[in-house]
């Protein structure tokens, strides 16, 4: 297996370089190299041949490939299927805000959580990315767009803590200088409620913004539409909850979805009022995205905003995600299953 240089950093490229017999400025300039967009070895023209030989023996620059793209005609939404060295695909979508361009990317390829509601775990779980996989998605959408992207959410295909390791060292690359130098606090990190994990990452002292898919409020309901529930249960998640505000003094975003009929009457939001008074959080209402495979459809726009209205009545920060490139289908998952002949809407 040849490496991925996108894995590493300046320093572990320039460690790199020396252990190939190259001075230590040899591994900075494949770093600014990879970062200018070079997909080839042969782009490097201020690098020797015989050293690009030798690196073209022994590693790769992972850079992944565009397979299709959908350009939103609403909001500018852009969402890409996108290849990886191994013939594998992962998807990552774009979305245009005032203050600037945010990617969604994605941790695995595929999901092994079975959330009910989501397609991204329809074709199950082949592995998990490594970090210059992650970060070769927002490389490439980047170089596509032609603008810097300034935001990033780790919300597309697989389970982001699952990946723990290589999720870190993703923030780690992405945030160095000299490379995109995107701020911690401009990126968020979303989980389905791995407690463990929530836990060993309010060790770390990020400044990033922690996700909470929550989508019901007690362990019956969320048990029914989130496996993981059953390992870790609702009072074991806002345990790891309390433990990480209280350790990164940071607020958590606790996800829902809003689906008709099975977690959206308005008991269920005084149930979810009370679970989360006095937390520092923010609660974020989403309505389900449309998979045929599911069966389930989104709540009426009606009872979304009745069911906003009666968390903020009890004093719960709300808001309503708004809904971007629906005419493109772009939550994630869709297009790698249809890539993998998995019929969804």
């Amino acid at each position: 297996m040849k490496i991925n240089l996108m894995d590493f950093s300046c320093e572990e490229l320039k460690k790199l370089a020396t252990e190939l017999g190259q001075p230590a400025f040899r591994g900075k300039q494949l770093y600014e190299w990879i970062y200018k967009g070079a997909e080839s070895f042969d782009d490097m023209t201020n690098i020797s041949k015989e050293f690009r030989q030798k690196l073209d023996e022994i590693a790769v620059i992972g850079n992944a490939k565009i397979s299709e793209k959908y350009v939103s005609k609403i909001d500018e939404t852009r969402k890409y299927l996108l290849e990886l060295d191994d013939g594998n695909f992962i998807e990552s979508v774009l979305m245009k805000y005032e203050y600037g361009y945010t990617i969604c990317v994605s941790s695995q390829v595929g999901c092994k959580m079975g959330c009910r509601f989501c397609a991204s775990t329809l074709n199950g779980w082949s592995r998990n990315l490594s970090p210059g996989e992650i970060l070769s998605q927002v490389l490439c959408v980047q170089k596509d767009l032609g603008q810097r992207i300034s935001n990033i959410v780790m919300m597309g295909i697989g389970e982001p803590l699952d990946n723990f390791d290589n999720v870190l060292k993703f923030v780690e690359l992405v945030n160095a200088p000299g490379g995109l130098n995107i701020g911690q606090r401009h990126i968020s990190i979303s989980t389905c409620g791995l407690a463990d994990k929530i836990r060993i990452l309010a060790e770390k002292n990020l400044q990033i913004t922690l996700l909470i898919s929550l989508h019901a409020p007690d362990d019956e309901r969320r048990s029914g539409i989130m496996p993981v529930n059953n390992r870790f249960n609702i009072s074991e998640l806002m345990s790891a909850c309390d433990y990480y505000i209280e350790k990164s003094g940071r607020r958590i975003s606790f996800e829902y979805t809003l689906i008709s009929g099975v977690n959206d009457n308005l008991e269920e939001a005084d149930v979810l009022a009370g679970l989360l008074r006095g937390k520092l959080c923010h609660v974020n209402l989403i309505p389900v995205n449309k998979v045929k495979e599911t069966g389930f459809d989104k709540s009426s726009r009606k009872r979304v905003d009745e069911f906003r209205n009666r968390l903020e009545k009890r004093g719960i920060s709300a808001t309503v995600r708004r809904e971007m490139g629906s005419d493109i289908n772009a939550a994630c998952g869709q297009l790698r299953n249809r890539k993998s002949n998995i019929p969804t809407e």
